[in-house]
């Protein structure tokens, strides 16, 4: 007997009770013999169904597929493949050394051979010819609908001929029906060839086709396997390109290609556990390293602001997905896949967070000299709040992402405490980690405001430098409260900036108008003092128009606040004094404005236009 047969015989268990020899000398002889006309017998019923599908054997056989030509015959080779590979484990136990080289255990190993040369053919071309069926997708679906591949005691050829599967997939299309015959045909040949010691030969074929197939999954996704040092050398454009091919490729690959591999492993292979980790780790153990080891990649690549959202979706993505990933890569031999989401998760957390404290550090940065004109809203304002209220949006992966990195700034934050945020139903722990973000929030928005300060100085009149900062808080405030950090933030953190905003647009109103008012008597004078005030007020009203051609309000609501209260602080009074001294003044040289032109020329206030300068016919010169 080969030395092949010998190892495929020995190490392996017969599926029913084991035979013992007995000590004394009869007992091994009649046992021999009884092993012996067993194993005959079972030889001289194998042999007639495995030479007729020997491929060796004849060409019908050679072309023909036992599985799909005779699905009653098949059922019967594997049945007969099996009672003889259990005779020879029985006759091998019950025979001494020096029988092993009995002819009919010679012959009965080459009959095994001859048969796991068919079913190692017929493995392969079930697994070729049904690429479609076994596609990771359909598996997945399958898997989803039933639970046939989870029950340990299943057997795909009990109660009809069809298998099993057949039968619990009426209910289901005739693709997934189709797809459970294929894997039940392949679970069988693969229980087979396992028990008969042939499983090297099996698990080579499935690992040479189903590799293939993740590799290509993979491919057809978009994702191509670059080195490290290459990655780093991508310029962002094209980096993002990727980024947000793997971002649209990461939930198929993971739960239909890993998922549905995993699935049809876990089917063809039940039988063996050891098999089934040796054979996962083969086929989608490389290519799992690569694909979730992108995003390692990504965060390791040169730091800038704009990079922060897609890190924080490689972040959100992964962290998804990190559930299922690793019941998939279950294994001890797929432990590095599941390290290598740790370490994707790690390495992305650790860039986000150097990221925006980049991103503050520009923000104090920023050296901009020239005033925007008008007082408007800075572009640094825009930028800035426009990233800060992209950047809310991902509360839920900032707050893990600086769990364990309370912000410490150099004082007390202003204008924020925690319990201005809105009321939650999570745990204290996460409440407090939620107020932590929005204290970050927060500080960021003071920083912000800490520098518009300084910007505000570079205008030469008090005025509008007010106006600048009522402008930009404004524009900061309404950003808030368009995004989720007005949820984040609190009303009450809202309501406070608003009412500073007020209070800057208070003084704006001191700054340029106060001077315009004081031209307004507000008590007796005489005839020759109501004319010079005339003339003042008509020269400060001039000046002050003149000055503010340009200037803007960008907040409606505030615009309109901001024109009533001037109105408020000048015409009442000018009124007044109009209606005292208008028949006065008629034959004396003064320009004498109605309060209509005076109103007119504060309505027109901001509006960009011109359109405050008054007509001439509504001022008279007597």
């Amino acid at each position: 007997m080969t030395r092949k047969g010998l190892r495929n015989l020995l190490p392996c268990k017969p599926l029913g009770r084991r035979h013992h020899r007995d000590s004394p000398s009869a007992a091994a002889t009649s046992s021999s013999s009884s092993s012996s006309l067993s194993l005959e017998e079972k030889v001289a019923k194998a042999e007639a169904v495995v030479v007729k599908w020997d491929p060796e054997s004849s060409a019908y056989a050679k072309i023909t597929s036992l599985f799909y030509e005779d699905r009653s015959e098949a059922r019967r080779f594997l049945a007969e493949v099996s009672d003889l590979q259990r005779a020879m484990l029985v006759f091998v136990a019950a025979a001494e050394t020096a029988r092993l080289s009995h002819p009919c255990l010679v012959r009965a190993q080459t009959l095994m051979q001859a048969a796991m040369r068919r079913l190692e053919k017929e493995f392969f071309q079930i697994l070729a010819a049904n690429r479609d069926l076994l596609d990771p997708e359909s598996v997945s679906v399958r898997s989803a609908r039933s639970s046939v591949s989870e029950e340990p005691d299943y057997d795909p050829w009990e109660n009809s001929p069809e298998g099993e599967a057949l039968a619990a997939g009426k209910s289901i299309g005739e693709v997934e029906r189709a797809a459970g015959v294929v894997m039940a045909d392949l679970r069988a040949i693969a229980d087979t060839m396992v028990f008969a010691g042939y499983g090297k030969e099996c698990v080579r074929t499935y690992k040479a086709l189903r590799k293939s197939i993740v590799d290509e999954g993979l491919y057809r996704l978009g994702f191509e396997r670059l080195p490290p040092a290459q990655v780093q050398k991508l310029d962002w454009e094209v980096l993002e390109l990727r980024v947000r091919s793997w971002l649209g490729a990461s939930r198929v690959a993971v739960r239909t290609l890993f998922h549905g591999e995993r699935v049809l492993l876990d089917h063809v292979f039940a039988g063996s556990d050891a098999v089934r980790e040796v054979v996962f780790a083969d086929i989608a153990g490389d290519a799992a390293l690569q694909f979730l080891g992108f995003p390692r990649l990504v965060a390791k690549s040169k730091r800038s602001p704009e990079k922060l959202f897609r890190l924080l979706d490689l972040y959100d993505a992964v962290a998804e997905l990190r559930p299922e990933i690793e019941p998939i890569f279950s294994f001890d031999s797929t432990a590095a896949v599941r390290a290598q989401v740790l370490a994707s998760l790690s390495k992305l957390a650790e860039a986000a967070r150097a990221t925006l404290a980049d991103f503050e550090s520009a923000i104090m940065k920023e050296s901009s000299r020239l005033p925007v004109p008008g007082g408007g809203v800075h572009p640094m304002t825009r930028y800035s709040m426009n990233y800060i209220s992209l950047l809310a949006d991902y509360q839920s992966a900032l707050v893990e992402i600086f769990a364990d990195f309370p912000i410490h700034t150099p004082t007390p934050i202003p204008a924020f405490s925690g319990s201005s945020a809105p009321p939650t139903t999570t745990s204290s722990s996460e409440g407090s980690r939620r107020s932590a973000i929005a204290a970050r929030f927060a500080w960021l928005i003071l920083s912000l405001l800490c520098k518009l300060d300084g910007k505000a100085a570079a205008y030469a009149d008090v005025g509008l430098s007010y106006l600048f900062l009522a402008n930009n808080l404004q524009y900061i405030v309404n950003k808030a409260r368009s995004c989720r950090l007005r949820d984040l933030l609190g009303e009450e953190w809202a309501a406070r900036q608003v009412a500073k905003a007020r209070q800057h647009a208070a003084g704006y109103e001191r700054a340029a108008w106060g001077r315009v008012a004081a031209m307004i008597p507000t008590g007796d004078v005489s005839a020759g003092e109501a004319r010079g005030r005339m003339r003042a007020f008509s020269a400060a009203l001039e000046e002050a128009c003149a000055a503010q051609t340009g200037w803007v309000v960008a907040d409606a609501t505030m615009r309109e606040e901001v024109r009533a209260t001037v109105r408020g602080m000048i015409l009442p009074t000018y009124r007044g004094f109009y209606t005292r001294w208008e028949a006065a003044l008629e034959d004396a040289s003064a320009v004498l404005l109605s309060p209509d032109d005076v109103g007119n020329r504060l309505g027109g206030l901001f509006s960009g236009s011109g359109s405050h300068r008054p007509k001439e016919s509504s001022s008279r010169t007597v």
